[in-house]
């Protein structure tokens, strides 16, 4: 190993170092911080952020990256340390185009903005959090364009979260979908339902956090390697491969959602523990493509997951723990859990109608940064388009433009990532059965970790190593296409 390698090395752990500090602050943030904590606590998150950023693009670091990036160091560099090397000066280039103080002053506002929207979204009340989202729309576009002057800002934080992707190319496959999901969408909800109580009966919440670890462990989540914690929004955090965190807010009269939530946040936290421990702390460690990440976490929760195979061998389980659960029938509870509804909020609805719920937030984003519709008007275009798209219309902001913690810290561009990782389970799942033969008869003896060791070879370990166009190819022999994910719905509920 040259000397320059070695103490790149040594400089990234130090990097490491400070971002697992600031994923501590955070974690504690969302999780168990008390309210009147938030101001020093916020302090401390943005001192640590800073220090980090100011680590990850200085000089120093700049002038050795550009040295192994030389045609003499970066041949003698194996093809993980050459993505790394490569990756890296391409990040420094943009990064440092940023301003220490302007990078200070946004991690501020975001941890004031996540409060904010918390507040908000408990008092169902906008006007709490408009302010803080407009900030958050001004810096995220004003980041976009140090980083990338020469391009359109919502193209840019499209590519912050699935490299490759712009609107132009989203457009074409979304509305490929579009075309066809909206008629069928139609049609389900055409057809008579009725509405069961029994599934929606107080049950009790150490109960429900009992079967969630339960699901984790079933699916292949390593306790060795993660943990649980409860926040107002599900979500995943990872500190190392070692390290890996997911959380899940229980609901004493919906024990369904939080069983799926385990089971999504699980996929995520499954590809991160899985990730070849030589790229830990590097460009190359974690993955992310959010398209990638979110289409393991779906592909666990409804490709998987709403399958009756999937719960065959853990029913009588979840009855044991959840008594509430004892006179429903597996056959009952499966039809509820793919009972396609007209959901006002995202993350409780059907894998189906799910699709529309990232359509509606995707074409709202382009609002924002291609039309410049104000904050303002914003709650009321929400619930026109939640109209025009399911036909059902909020009652209140909390279950309306309220309902998502994301763009709180300025995740503009993450939730097309949510269609395509669909998009992109439609394609694995052909490619899968193509080589592991039926997924109903793995699942039905129990055999859920030889598909989590399929994905651990096809796509976990490889962490950001390769680009989502050549994560599909490789995995599939395919070009990108939503025709896999169309051929699935109509299959399952077009009948």
């Amino acid at each position: 190993m040259s000397e320059k390698l070695t103490k790149l090395q040594e400089e990234l752990k130090k990097i490491q170092n400070l971002n697992h500090i600031t994923s501590l602050l955070y974690w504690d943030m969302k999780t168990i911080m008390p309210k009147e904590g938030f101001g020093r606590h916020s302090e401390v998150l943005t001192a640590f952020s800073t220090d980090c950023f100011k680590l990850e693009t200085s000089d120093e670091l700049y002038a050795l990256v550009k040295e192994l990036n030389a045609p003499c160091e970066y041949e003698s560099l194996d093809d993980d340390w050459k993505f790394i090397v490569k990756r890296m000066l391409r990040d420094m280039e943009e990064s440092r185009r940023i301003p220490a103080e302007f990078f200070s002053e946004m991690v501020q506002a975001q941890a004031e903005s996540s409060v904010a929207w918390e507040e908000a979204k408990n008092a169902s009340d906008f006007s709490i959090f408009a302010p803080h989202l407009e900030k958050m729309i001004s810096e995220q576009r004003q980041k976009a364009l140090y980083m990338q002057p020469d391009k359109d800002p919502y193209d840019t934080m499209i590519g912050w979260y699935e490299e490759g992707m712009d609107v132009a190319s989203i457009d074409r496959i979304f509305e490929e979908l579009k075309k066809e999901l909206i008629p069928l969408v139609k049609d389900i909800l055409s057809r008579p339902k009725t509405e069961d109580a029994r599934f929606f009966r107080p049950t009790d919440l150490n109960a429900q956090k009992q079967l969630e670890k339960v699901l984790l462990r079933y699916i292949g989540f390593d306790f060795n390697k993660g943990c649980t914690g409860e926040s107002e929004h599900p979500f995943t955090l990872e500190l190392s491969a070692n390290d890996v965190r997911v959380t899940n807010h229980f609901q004493e009269t919906n024990p369904i959602d939080p069983m799926f939530s385990a089971i999504h946040e699980g996929g995520h936290a499954i590809f991160e523990q899985n990730i070849k421990p030589s790229l830990d702390g590097t460009a190359g460690g974690s993955c992310s493509y959010m398209g990638i990440h979110e289409s393991q976490s779906r592909f666990y929760e409804n490709i998987l997951g709403r399958r009756k195979a999937f719960w065959i061998p853990i029913y009588g389980e979840l009855q044991k723990i959840l008594p509430t659960f004892a006179d429903i029938s597996i056959d009952d509870f499966v039809k509820e859990i793919n009972h396609v509804r007209a959901s006002m909020i995202r993350t409780e609805s059907d894998e189906v109608t799910y699709c529309l719920h990232i359509l509606l937030r995707y074409e709202m984003e382009k609002e924002i940064f291609r039309n410049n519709v104000p904050v303002s008007e914003l709650p009321v275009l929400w619930n026109q388009k939640m109209e025009e798209f399911l036909g059902v219309t909020p009652a209140n902001d909390a279950e309306g433009i309220l309902q998502d913690m994301h763009w709180s810290d300025g995740g503009f561009g993450y939730f097309p990532s949510y269609l395509l990782g669909s998009i992109y389970d439609g394609m694995f799942l052909e490619k899968m059965e193509e080589e592991l033969g039926s997924v109903d008869e793995i699942l039905e003896k129990g055999e859920i970790l030889k598909i989590t060791a399929w994905l651990n070879e096809k796509i976990h370990q490889y962490g950001s190593t390769r680009l989502p166009k050549e994560v599909i190819e490789k995995v599939t022999g395919k070009p990108l296409s939503s025709a896999s994910l169309i051929r699935y719905f109509k299959e399952k509920h077009g009948k």
